[in-house]
């Protein structure tokens, strides 16, 4: 069967949270594609939000899409995806279309096999448990969307509208998805991965533990520029060499490394929550100054830090 690159095809999974069942039917829409919403199943679908909702289309009309999206899928370890899915998702697949997973949709194309020998993302939330299923993918820890020609895969939420203003540029051009990201009044390509928007806590430190002491005694003093790695093993009476051994034996990486993340966890919530030019929050949190801050806080958080204030400075 003859199928249409403006034809777009929408599968919705019962259980599916509603933000990512809308995303695709509403950029594809804006561009005056054909988007045809297919549902797992006939008859009323469920949504995260208790909203049930019913696809006018079966499986079947998948077969002319040229684009097919999963949109964020249910909860991994819920019911199995249905064989007919599966299948819809290989014909299109073998067909030449392009298959899309959003969020969760990405469980769906990695069963379909879709993903196998492939890079691809999902939410941060569950990177470990999507490379533990399918260690024949090469998951993307940090990435908004990731494009392996046809197949993409996106990050949770939000990020779904960066997967399908990009498919829409890399299809149609860029006057194009310029056009949809004013009519959504987002971003029409945002900068950086999904580091940017993860969940840092400050780690439970355990009283009597040389490590834990010497992290408590570290995140109490941040913004001292004297605060090393040397003097965090002096405080705790630890000579280097063992210091460095134990803390990496409790925490998977050095106490350097260590000790710059919080520093730079420090910064995002300075700039988020505060006016303070970028220098001040800088020496706030034990760099010299802006430049010496900027390649750090690139590396953890995947933007400079203008870029970061600019999206999540607090009115």
């Amino acid at each position: 069967m003859s199928r249409s690159r403006t034809v777009i095809g929408v599968l919705i999974g019962d259980g599916a949270p509603m933000l990512e069942v809308a995303v695709a039917p509403r950029v594809f829409g804006v561009c005056g594609f054909d988007v045809r919403t297919a549902g797992e199943r006939p008859g009323p679908l469920r949504t995260t939000t208790g909203i049930e909702i019913t696809a006018p289309h079966p499986i079947a009309a998948l077969d002319e899409a040229g684009v097919v999206v999963v949109p964020g899928w249910r909860a991994p370890g819920g019911s199995p995806v249905g064989d007919d899915v599966l299948d819809a998702l290989r014909r299109a697949y073998e067909d030449g279309a392009t298959v899309v997973g959003l969020c969760l949709g990405a469980y769906v194309l990695a069963e379909a096999g879709l993903l196998d020998r492939r890079r691809a993302t999902t939410h941060w939330r569950h990177l470990d448990e999507f490379a533990a299923s399918f260690p024949a993918v090469s998951v993307v820890a940090d990435a908004l969307y990731v494009d392996e020609g046809p197949v993409v895969t996106s990050a949770g939420s939000a990020a779904g509208l960066d997967a399908c203003l990009h498919l829409v540029r890399r299809e149609h051009g860029p006057e194009l998805a310029n056009a949809a990201a004013r009519a959504l009044v987002v971003a029409p390509q945002r900068a950086g991965g999904q580091a940017q928007f993860v969940e840092h806590p400050v780690p439970r430190l355990p009283a009597g533990d040389a490590v834990a002491d010497a992290m408590r005694f570290a995140l109490d003093r941040l913004g001292e520029p004297g605060l090393d790695v040397g003097a965090l093993a002096a405080e705790v009476h630890l000579s280097r060499r063992t210091f460095d051994r134990r803390f990496r034996e409790a925490t998977g990486c050095s106490p350097l490394q260590w000790l710059l993340t919080q520093r730079v966890l420090r910064a995002q919530h300075l700039l988020s929550s505060t006016d303070a030019v970028i220098d001040v929050v800088a020496r706030a949190c034990g760099f010299a100054d802006g430049v010496a801050l900027r390649p750090h806080f690139r590396r953890v958080v995947g933007v400079p830090p203008q870029t970061y204030r600019a999206t999540f400075r607090a009115a």
